[in-house]
């Protein structure tokens, strides 16, 4: 019997797979602070093959990332049942170089939902399980800030019950960009240890991707703050800020129909 299903559990239908075939399709708010950190810290953090920025390139800028999302499948069913749809994550973002071109990676990531965990291991990122809020703008009543000079927005992530981080950001106006550390294809590392656990892995890959059907709000800048927490299972403090650059918000919309493989 033939099964079917992208990820796990694979079955003759393919219904009770964690994910739906692709393509996906991604629509939700950002709020960014970009900062600058120690560029030896990413380098620890960068594996053999992948180097820093360029002097020229910023090496020791950082994105954090808070992103409010929604996502389905080419038939939209997942967004009649809510609860398979939206999920939040926190992400950390640096540039780097592999084989001589400059490319955007993730350092660590939380979500909070099941599928989206599965769906960013498949692509590479390297996804846990955690706690992450932000502030929505509106656009009627005092709950909340308007995308205007003066908005303010508020973002947490904790993970196994400890606060990791918390950030604001307050907008002083539109802006042409949402930033710069995360604006190129990612660069991602795809493994599986082998079963024997002897060390060595049964999958490792080097892979890159990027979003089609890019569609982007307008963007808004301001000043923003960024505090990191110490954790016995995270790493988030060796990457301090030295110094804030500045917060954005955007939302955007983008598809993921797939990556192409650079190695292995």
């Amino acid at each position: 019997m033939s099964l079917h299903g992208l990820p796990f559990p694979r079955t003759a239908s393919g219904r009770a797979s964690l994910l739906p075939p692709a393509p996906w399709h991604y629509s939700g708010d950002l709020l960014t602070v970009e900062y600058r950190t120690d560029p030896a810290a990413i380098a620890a953090l960068l594996p053999e093959g992948v180097s820093l920025a360029h002097d020229d390139e910023d090496p020791g800028a950082v994105a954090f990332i808070w992103a409010d999302w929604q996502s389905c499948a080419d038939d939209g069913r997942e967004l009649l049942d809510p609860v398979r749809a939206q999920y939040r994550e926190a992400f950390v973002v640096v540039r780097c170089r592999y084989d001589g071109q400059l490319f955007s990676r993730c350092l660590f990531i939380w979500v909070d939902k099941d599928f989206a965990l599965v769906r960013g291991h498949l692509q590479g990122y390297p996804k846990k399980m955690g706690s992450i809020h932000q502030t929505r703008p509106v656009t009627v009543g005092a709950a909340g800030p308007r995308l205007q000079a003066g908005g303010r927005f508020g973002m947490t992530l904790a993970a196994s019950d400890r606060r990791l981080a918390e950030a604001t950001v307050t907008l002083a106006g539109p802006s042409p960009t949402s930033g710069f550390v995360n604006s190129h294809p990612m660069l991602h590392h795809r493994f599986m240890p082998r079963i024997e656990l002897d060390g060595s892995d049964s999958l490792a890959e080097v892979v890159t991707m990027a979003g089609t059907n890019l569609d982007l709000g307008p963007a808004y800048a301001g000043s923003a703050t960024l505090s990191l927490f110490e954790s016995p299972t995270e790493e988030l403090t060796s990457i301090a800020p030295r110094e804030i650059l500045g917060g954005y918000f955007r939302s955007v919309g983008t598809t993921f129909a797939g990556g192409t493989t650079l190695e292995g």
